[in-house]
């Protein structure tokens, strides 16, 4: 692999929420050092639906030499609302650049699933009880493929109107994306138990198609089983209007689990000539760790972090910082490091 890479979450925003309350300039800049020197990543994808942060976060990962995925990531908002703040982005994206920084513009994530416009439905939740209804994938996959392809031509233009440096889209596997604008064949890739037997094949039908492949987002739960389900790790917990607010039921932490997930797929990924990597992800802020209380408030088996988040405390191994690693952590540092 080319760029050793990890996401960086600075707080999705959704109905004009941020799942991120605690956003210190500083403490991200102590993580990002701990990414570049202790995860031995040589990349990061800063992710999150505030430009203001994104821009933050980007400009310490460039300080510190890594390679930059500056990604916006757009949760329920109209086309209109999507482009402007691609525009947006794009120019912050293009003065981190012209500061020396290597930067990758993404531009949107999984837009069927997380945007109106594509699929039927006003909720990712009802966007993907569409597709799982009998024939609901073939029924739907066309035209909503071609809607994606219509927007994200014209975001690839607006993009490089400000942005002149490689442009790609985190997809996801039911969209079939017309890569000809892009620079990079992105794609958000998770191994189920479904899919298992044949998941090095689709990575390296990924790679035949000519163009760099990054992995944007892969990774597992920490709870017993969580691997199996792949990207559906998060359909444990009960949410509300202002987030997460406990598990459905009482689960088995599992972090070799999750640790041997992550080692698994950047071992298929290596092997299938994959460019890049980014492990989903290196804290997830609103799914918290409470080891103390009842098992169905420890949001944090649920979560995709390769680190738990405390709420009320700081960590041991790094104590001026509120989260703890887990074993997943160990184990990417030690596959980037080798």
């Amino acid at each position: 692999m080319r760029a050793k890479g990890i996401s960086y979450d600075t707080g999705f925003v959704k109905n004009g929420a941020n799942s991120r309350k605690r956003f210190d300039p500083d403490a991200v800049g102590r993580e990002l050092r701990i990414i570049r020197d202790d995860l031995h990543c040589t990349a990061v994808r800063i992710m999150g639906g505030d430009p203001d942060r994104i821009e933050v976060a980007a400009a310490h990962a460039a300080d510190l030499g890594l390679e930059v995925w500056f990604s916006p990531y757009p949760l329920e908002l109209t086309a209109e609302e999507m482009l402007a703040l691609f525009a947006d982005c794009a120019e912050r994206a293009e003065r981190l650049r012209r500061r020396g920084a290597e930067v990758v513009f993404v531009a949107g994530a999984e837009l069927s699933l997380m945007n109106p416009g594509f699929l039927p439905g006003d909720s990712t939740d009802e966007r993907v009880a569409a597709l799982r209804r009998p024939g609901g994938v073939r029924e739907q996959i066309g035209e909503a493929s071609a809607r994606v392809n219509e927007f994200l031509g014209t975001a690839v233009r607006l993009v490089r109107e400000s942005f002149g440096g490689k442009v790609t889209y985190a997809s996801v596997p039911l969209e079939q994306v017309d890569w000809t604008p892009f620079d990079i064949v992105s794609m958000d890739l998770y191994r189920s138990a479904e899919i298992a037997d044949r998941f090095a094949d689709g990575v390296r039908g990924l790679v035949a198609q000519g163009k760099p492949v990054a992995i944007t987002e892969f990774g597992a739960a920490g709870y017993q089983g969580a691997g199996e389900r792949g990207a559906r790790g998060l359909e444990i917990v009960e949410y509300d209007d202002n987030g997460p607010v406990r598990l459905n039921g009482v689960y088995a932490r599992d972090e070799p689990g999750q640790a041997a997930y992550v080692r698994e797929l950047l071992e298929a990924f290596d092997a299938g000539g994959v460019d890049s990597t980014f492990v989903f992800t290196f804290a997830l802020h609103d799914h918290v760790h409470r080891p103390d209380g009842d098992p169905r408030d420890d949001l944090d088996l649920a979560s995709y972090g390769i680190v738990k988040v405390y709420e009320d405390r700081l960590g041991a191994t790094y104590p001026d910082l509120p989260w703890e690693p887990k074993a997943a952590f160990a184990a990417l540092a030690a596959y980037y490091r080798g």
